[in-house]
């Protein structure tokens, strides 16, 4: 049997994953909506063997707190302004030939058909290489731009997501593999009897009709999601093939594999029908003291209200403004605390560290909370390997502090070692991306109905 092998993906703005990272010497915020510039990023992850390149996506303007529109200094936000996913990876797609594409896309505030429509478009333009990575938008400031009135609590916009994904793959499988014939000398295009309309009237949707996009090259795209609640946990074990999670240490890391894994039996799934990945950054050099070095430079060109404004984001808006930026973390009052995963990882950081809120920021500045490593190649290997090889991760969403730099420098030192130990592959295993995670191929489910429908009758 062929030996398990971790899984990369590469989370790889055009604006840099450190919240300081645009302002690296190397980096190249003037060319972020450079589509040049994009397919260069593309191209290197595909030289560096990843599995995917993988893009967060929201829809409203986020603006952190002492860098708002009003801070013209500034004008900083704590997600860049960008492409459309879906768009930018169409083009992507045209000049590659094995990465695949991770898009986010908001079951909150998109369109089930219109969803299902361009992820199918998308995974034959890239002939199999597609991915939608389910959200249902965090952010209550996006609810403005849609004509709504207030954004929905969490529980709705799971329960939606929900019925939002089976709609959805109702939809891809609105024709079979085969429906289509092209026969000229019959002059039939399609076989009528493979196709098959949803005729789903839910609580959220009614959509009757067949997509107008044949079945996608992988059957579906790979669902990927990044929920940590325990509503996202439940969804996750549902309908997820990829997660994308945060975990700071290893023991904790273990705890979150271990539960997700275990749900995934009550939905008649495998444990090996999902890949656990969570996020890490990675400061690497041939010296542990250049590596750290690193990791220094970044660190110091963190405006402070830009770091404040980056800690009110993740922590749900608390306004840290009028505390000393070197003293502890303030005790936060019950009415500002909103007990959200990521605010609970912050505070669960501040408590174990003792931190400052700028030790604070600069801690999280390079990835958000994910895990950050430092240290020479077979240092951060080791940690990756622990992880890896004792039931904590299946591999890693890959978050570069800077670009191009913190790319290439972990194609450059980290893709060596990991094949050096046989962790990695050499060379790509398939075209498609399913293949390439090791994911099955789902049926269609229709076909599958009747196939059971037909075996129970004999």
């Amino acid at each position: 049997m062929a030996q398990r092998q971790i899984k990369l993906g590469a989370f790889i703005p055009t604006t840099s994953q450190h919240a300081a990272g645009w302002r690296h010497p190397e980096s190249r915020p003037q060319d972020h909506l450079s589509i040049d510039y994009a397919i260069e990023l593309a191209k290197t992850a595909e030289k560096g063997l990843f599995d995917a390149y993988f893009l967060a996506d929201g829809l409203s303007v986020s603006w952190s707190h002492g860098a708002s529109k009003d801070s013209h200094t500034l004008g900083y936000t704590d997600k860049a302004v960008g492409f459309e996913p879906v768009t930018l990876f169409a083009a992507i797609s045209a000049v590659t030939k094995n990465i695949g594409f991770i898009a986010t896309a908001s079951t909150t505030y998109e369109d089930p058909y219109l969803l299902a429509r361009k992820f199918a478009s998308l995974d034959h333009i890239s002939k199999g290489r597609a991915a939608w990575n389910v959200v249902t938008t965090s952010a209550a400031s996006t609810a403005r731009n849609f004509s709504l009135q207030q954004h929905p609590d969490p529980a709705l916009r799971y329960e939606r997501a929900d019925e939002f994904i089976e709609v959805v793959q109702k939809l891809w499988d609105s024709w079979e593999d085969d429906a289509f014939k092209y026969d000229k000398e019959t002059g039939q295009f399609f076989e009528v009897s493979k196709s098959h309309e949803p005729l789903h009237s839910g609580k959220y949707f009614n959509v009757q009709g067949a997509l107008n996009v044949p079945r996608p090259p992988q059957g579906y795209p790979v669902i990927v999601q990044a929920g940590q609640s325990e509503d996202g946990r439940e969804l996750a074990a549902k309908h997820a093939e990829v997660i994308f999670t945060s975990q700071q240490s290893l023991a904790d890391a273990q705890g979150f594999y271990r539960d997700v894994k275990s749900r995934l039996v009550k939905y008649g799934r495998h444990a090996d029908d999902l890949r656990i990945m969570p996020g890490v950054s990675i400061f690497v050099a041939q010296t542990e003291e250049e590596a750290k070095a690193k990791y220094d430079l970044l660190n110091s060109l963190i405006l402070p209200d830009v770091g404040r404004g980056l800690l009110a984001g993740l922590a749900g808006g608390i306004d840290l403004s009028k505390y000393d930026l070197d003293k502890s973390i303030p005790k936060i009052s019950d009415a500002d605390l909103t007990f959200s995963s990521r605010q609970q990882l912050m505070i669960d950081i501040a408590k174990e560290h003792n931190f400052t809120i700028r030790q604070l920021y600069e801690y999280i500045a390079s990835a958000r909370g994910h895990w950050t490593l430092i240290g020479t190649p077979e240092q951060v290997v080791d940690q990756l390997q622990e992880w890896f090889e004792n039931e904590a991760a299946d591999g890693f969403n890959v978050l570069p502090p800077s670009t191009p730099t913190g790319l290439n420098d972990f194609i450059e030192f980290i893709v060596p070692e990991l094949q050096r130990r046989g962790l990695f592959r050499t060379e790509y295993e398939g075209t498609t991306l399913r293949e390439n995670l090791g994911l099955k191929r789902p049926e269609n489910q229709y076909v599958l109905t009747e196939r059971n429908k037909a075996a129970e009758a004999s």
